[in-house]
């Protein structure tokens, strides 16, 4: 708290004290829509800004005769000659073909979300499966019949569905705490995909207004605010799988819009048993300028799914010929879950130096899944079918103040945010079922309500070549559990703060079009609440201590690169292992390695991209021969061709491999690594869009989830531990037709 009060009463001195000639302005679009983050470099001295959600700049350190640039992403860069020091700047920027020659590296502690953004507008995410494969070295795995959230991979990390990754959309969080599943739960299948405008992402713990389990990093999903065109989409393909994509706007005038989208999608997959996969999205969103300082936004979604799922079958059952890759052991599992949300977005231009962003949210949640991991090892009558369900109410909100301030020598911006989060989970069971009807034991019942209260600081110093970031960051937890399965009444509570000071200093040479960082930084996630009352509150907070040394680098004019060694390690914790009902310690890991990302666009209409991650990460206090990671990634790569002609065509190839890697503490069981290859191709002729997108072009057996687990067969006297995957889809086609109007 004393470090909070320092940083406050610094942030304000040096605000009141600093002073100089400014020049002030706003950015838009033709449509005169305001442009946020705009890079406004003065060429003649160096320093630079950029434009708020508002599109207002405040240019510091101004004369006479310098000359301002004004870029951004899918923009032409503009250039002005300052002819006046109290005129205010009114400047519009034309869209244009993305071209890597004329985008600037921004000297931002954010700089490499420059990746995604190129990736999203070379390559439009068009499936919730390529929504997290945006993020560069991000790898994703499914494994319970399309409607479970996807397994996570990220820097030698088994993130599992979300425990170290934190996500949100439209600043709504996504993961789950205290989750039926597992902590972190994050499900992202209620984002249409086509309503996709921007990824924001953040490798590592660097960032004072990202918490709770952003100990690998964040991803911040923006859904767009208007729509260019109405559209519908048609999606038919093998394994009887059809979607259905509309969007249509129903409101678009000078400052106010709104759309609606929808999807529907079934699938029985490649499995000998039919999935029967079905899952509906609808969403809705307004957004207005009340004022010229005042903006609003209103967004509301819906979404069910339901699924059937195969699970993860053994090794020793597809080599003995029991079954085949796409058969069963149980095929009774499958889940449905539903989520429902509703967003309030209101920004307040106070000046031009200044800004307010505040958002409120409420979503309502249910989830209910049947899994069945080890068949006849506990249960060799009834077999060891589990059901996992709950019932969720979030409500939240944010408010952030921002305000630049500009001196002789140093000018910059900084931001002061508080917010509340509270969970509300009803009915957070575990018990043993048999078919998905009887229910032979409840393991675990009762009613989890946890809250996090936060508030943070966080200043960019611009020092002319250098750029200063401290934050910091403070959360309070509070946990509270109510279980159901006792005879008395018995409601338990804990209550937990942690401090999460954070440092990154910056290195810009723009004539060079480099920028080098060193980000230091602690983070945490939190744990289960049934782990907090178990263990008194003790070790319920784990943290993470994050470093970054990089550099982003234009080496040539139609080349981007990033490459960073970094460093992690993560204190002991204690895991609530959501299929088992059972507490498990983890202890300390340290993970090291290295980032390698390049953009190259050799002519205008072809791209090529490749990112590539090394780690090397080990268990801190265990033994040599046992202090291997299960299932941690130590090498993936990804890289694609894109093609954007301008003569209509448009296609690409991509290759995603992640390397053989340890499926238990010793390396006794190996999880087998994986080369896939996926094909697309199309042509847009006026409205008319026609495409074809294989998945798996060469046909290659591969699994797509694989863990370790112990299980008994029926009949098996003795369990066996080995490997159980979920087969990986095999070669996949449909062909898609789109019509705007």
């Amino acid at each position: 708290m004393k470090s909070f009060c320092i940083f406050s009463f610094f942030i304000l001195v040096f605000n009141t004290i600093a002073s100089s000639q400014s020049l002030e302005g706003s950015v838009q679009d033709k449509n005169t829509n305001p442009i946020e983050n705009v890079l406004v470099v003065n060429l003649s001295n160096g320093t630079h800004t950029h434009s708020d959600r508002s599109g207002s700049i405040l240019v510091p350190n101004v004369s006479m005769g310098d000359s301002l640039e004004f870029s951004h992403l899918g923009f032409n860069t503009k250039i002005i000659q300052v002819n006046s020091l109290e005129k205010q700047l009114s400047i519009t920027l034309i869209p244009k073909t993305l071209l890597l020659k004329e985008i600037t590296i921004a000297p931002e502690t954010d700089a490499l979300t420059l990746f995604s953004d190129i990736d999203i507008r070379v390559d439009p995410v068009n499936s919730s499966q390529d929504i997290l494969r945006q993020v560069p070295g991000l790898f994703i795995g499914q494994h319970a019949g399309g409607g479970k959230a996807e397994q996570i991979f990220l820097r030698g990390f088994d993130i599992d569905h979300g425990t170290d990754l934190s996500i949100e959309v439209d600043g709504i969080p996504v993961n789950m705490v205290s989750h039926a599943h597992g902590q972190g739960y994050s499900d992202l299948h209620f984002i249409i995909p086509e309503t996709v405008d921007k990824i924001d992402f953040g490798k590592g713990g660097y960032y004072a207004d990202k918490g709770n389990f952003s100990t690998a990093g964040y991803v911040a999903f923006k859904t767009r605010e208007s729509l260019e065109h109405n559209s519908v989409k048609l999606e038919v393909g093998q394994f009887n799988t059809q979607r259905l994509m509309g969007m249509l706007n129903v409101l678009d005038r000078k400052n106010n819009s709104a759309y609606i989208a929808t999807e529907f999608l079934r699938t029985d997959g490649p499995f000998e048993s039919p999935q029967n996969f079905n899952r509906i999205n609808f969403m809705g969103k307004y957004t207005g300028h009340l004022t010229p300082t005042d903006k609003i936004s209103l967004t509301a979604s819906t979404f069910t799914s339901d699924w059937d799922a195969s699970g993860q079958i053994p090794q020793r059952a597809v080599d003995n010929g029991m079954i085949t890759r796409f058969g069963a052991i149980d095929d009774t599992e499958g889940g449905q879950t539903h989520r429902t949300n509703l967003l309030f977005q209101y920004n307040k231009s106070i000046d031009d130096k200044s800004f307010v962003k505040n958002n409120i949210y409420y979503t309502k949640y249910d989830f209910e899944l049947f899994s069945n991991f080890t068949f006849f090892l506990e249960d060799p009558q009834n077999g060891d079918q589990i059901k996992q369900i709950e019932n969720r109410k979030i409500y939240g909100f944010n408010s952030e103040y921002n305000r630049q301030f500009s001196g002789s020598r140093i000018s910059g911006d900084w931001q002061a945010g508080v917010g509340l989060r509270a969970d509300q989970i009803f009915n957070n069971e575990l018990a043993h079922t048999v078919n998905r009807k009887e229910i032979l034991e409840r393991i675990q019942s009762g009613d989890v309500r946890e809250s996090n209260g936060y508030g943070y600081l966080n200043a960019s110093f611009d020092l002319g070549q250098w750029t200063l970031n401290p934050g910091i960051r403070l959360d309070l937890f509070h946990f509270q559990y109510q279980d159901a399965l006792t005879n008395l009444y018995l409601n338990q509570s804990q209550a937990q703060s942690i401090a999460s000071p954070k440092l990154n200093i910056l290195y810009h040479l723009p004539e060079d079009h480099i920028q080098l960082y060193l980000k230091t930084g602690k983070s945490f996630h939190s744990n289960d609440t049934r782990v907090v009352i178990i263990q008194n509150g003790q070790k319920i907070l784990p943290s993470s201590y994050n470093t970054d040394l990089g550099i982003i680098w234009k080496p040539f004019p139609n080349t981007v690169i990033n490459t960073a060694l970094w460093y992690l390690f993560l204190e002991q914790e204690f895991v609530y292992v959501g299929d088992a009902g059972i507490v498990e310690p983890g202890g300390k890991t340290q993970r090291q390695g290295v980032d390698f990302s390049l953009r190259y666009q050799p002519w205008e209409w072809l791209f090529w991209n490749i990112d590539g991650n090394y780690t090397y990460a080990r268990s801190v206090e265990a033994p040599q021969e046992e202090n291997l990671i299960p299932l941690a990634p130590d090498f993936t790569l990804s890289s694609g061709l894109k093609v954007l002609h301008p003569s209509g065509w448009y296609g690409g190839i991509s290759v995603r491999h992640m390397d053989h890697r340890p499926a238990n503490e010793n390396y006794s069981i190996t999880a087998e690594g994986y080369t896939i290859t996926d094909f697309n191709a199309g042509y847009q002729w006026g409205k008319i869009d026609l495409g074809i997108q294989i998945q798996n072009l060469f046909n290659t057996e591969w699994n797509e989830t694989q863990f370790a687990t112990e299980s008994r067969l029926a009949g098996e006297v003795n369990p066996v531990e080995e490997i159980h995957f979920t087969p990986g889809t095999p070669f996949f086609a449909k062909g898609v037709v789109r019509f705007s109007f």
